[in-house]
C-alpha cells in the first residue's frame, strides 16, 4: 500500500481543485492561475497531475477536505442522515457549477443498486439539472414516482418535470403525476387526489427509499410566480404570509413551519412526511437560496443536503448568529 505523506496529499488536493475549475467550471489555465495565486505553469502541472492520477473521470473523483469538513458540520448541526459538498468557484461563489455531478453521483448510486428501489422527484431547475448528468442506464428494477403535478394551469406539460425525463434515460419503470401543480379549488383537489392512480402514486411516495426535491426562494423571481403556477397577487401575498420557501410547491416560513392559507389548501403535491431512516434530499445553492435552505433544515423538512461550498459556509455562519 503506497501511502503519501503529507506534502503529496496536499498537493493531491491543489491538483484535484484546479482539475475541478478546468473540467467542470471550464476555466481556463490562466484564470486558474489567478484564482489559486500560481504560476501558469503550475496550473498547468496541477490539472496534469489530476489526470495522471486518476482523479478525473466524468466527474471529479476526488474529497476536497473542506467540502468534507463543512459537510460533517451541518450533519452534526442539522441533524442530517447525509450531506454532500460540491466545491465553489473563488471567483463567483453563487454559480451552480458541480452541484448537478454531485447530485447526479448520489443518484447514481441508487440507480446501481441490483435490489429493487422506489425514488420519489420534485421538481425544478436544480434537480433537472442533475438528471441531465446522468449516464445512459438499465434500470428496470427501479420505479421513479413523482411529489408534484407536472401540467401547467393552461394544461400544458412544466419544461422541469422530472420523473419523464429520467425514465428516458434510465429506462426504469415511472409515475409521473398528471395533475395541476395547485387546483383552481379545494373540492377539485379533494376530487383530484381521490383518483385510483393518485392514491398509488401517494403509496409509493410515502414508502419511497430515498426523495429528492429542490428547495425554492420567495421574492420577486420566485419559481412558483416565474414558472407560471401562480398569479401576481398570490405571489405578493406570499410575502405577506411570511413565506420563504417552498418545497414541492409546499411554503414554508422561516423557522420551516408549513404555512395553511387558502393557496396552499389548494397544493395538490403529496404531503412532505419525514422518515428518519430515510433520506430527503433537498438539491440547492446561492445566496437567494439561503433564506430557504436555512429554514427548510430548521424545520426539519428535508434530512439530507446536497449544495455547494460558498453556500454551506453561509447556512453555518447563519446558524452560529442564531445562537
Amino acid at each position: 500500500m503506497n501511502i503519501k505523506s503529507n506534502a503529496e496529499l496536499k498537493r493531491l488536493e491543489e491538483a484535484a481543485r484546479a482539475a475541478w475549475l478546468y473540467y467542470v467550471a471550464k476555466n481556463t489555465q490562466d484564470e486558474i492561475a489567478q484564482k489559486l495565486q500560481v504560476s501558469r505553469q503550475s496550473a498547468q502541472r496541477l490539472v496534469a497531475l489530476a489526470v495522471s492520477e486518476g482523479l478525473i473521470k466524468v466527474r471529479l473523483d476526488h474529497p476536497i477536505t473542506r467540502c468534507m469538513e463543512l459537510a460533517e458540520q451541518l450533519k452534526k448541526t442539522f441533524n442530517l442522515v447525509e450531506c454532500e459538498i460540491a466545491p465553489s468557484d473563488p471567483a463567483d461563489p453563487n454559480a451552480s457549477h458541480g452541484l448537478a455531478q454531485t447530485g447526479a453521483k448520489i443518484l447514481e448510486r441508487y440507480l446501481k443498486s441490483e435490489q429493487p428501489k422506489t425514488l420519489a422527484f420534485g421538481t425544478g431547475r436544480a434537480l433537472k439539472s442533475c438528471i441531465d448528468e446522468l449516464p445512459s442506464m438499465q434500470c428496470e428494477q427501479h420505479k421513479l414516482v413523482s411529489l408534484v403535478g407536472n401540467m401547467m394551469n393552461d394544461g400544458s406539460a412544466s419544461k422541469f418535470d422530472i420523473v419523464v425525463s429520467m425514465a428516458n434515460r434510465v429506462n426504469a419503470k415511472h409515475f409521473p403525476m398528471p395533475l395541476p401543480v395547485i387546483a383552481q379549488t379545494v373540492s377539485d383537489k379533494q376530487l383530484l387526489q381521490g383518483l385510483a392512480p393518485v392514491k398509488s402514486i401517494f403509496e409509493h411516495v410515502a414508502n419511497a427509499d430515498a426523495t429528492f426535491v429542490g428547495i425554492g426562494h420567495i421574492n420577486e423571481k420566485s419559481p412558483l410566480f416565474v414558472d407560471g403556477f401562480i398569479e401576481q397577487d398570490e405571489h405578493q401575498l406570499l410575502h405577506t404570509q411570511g413565506a420563504k420557501g417552498e418545497i414541492v410547491s409546499w411554503l414554508f416560513d422561516q423557522n420551516g413551519i408549513l404555512l395553511d392559507t387558502p393557496l396552499t389548501q389548494r397544493i395538490v403535491s403529496a404531503p412532505l412526511v419525514i422518515n428518519p431512516n430515510k433520506p430527503v434530499y433537498g438539491i440547492a445553492a446561492g445566496d437567494h437560496k439561503i433564506d430557504a435552505i436555512f429554514a427548510a433544515l430548521k424545520g426539519q423538512l428535508i434530512n439530507a443536503l446536497i449544495t455547494n461550498e460558498h453556500t454551506a459556509e453561509q447556512i453555518l455562519l447563519r446558524y452560529k448568529n442564531t445562537l
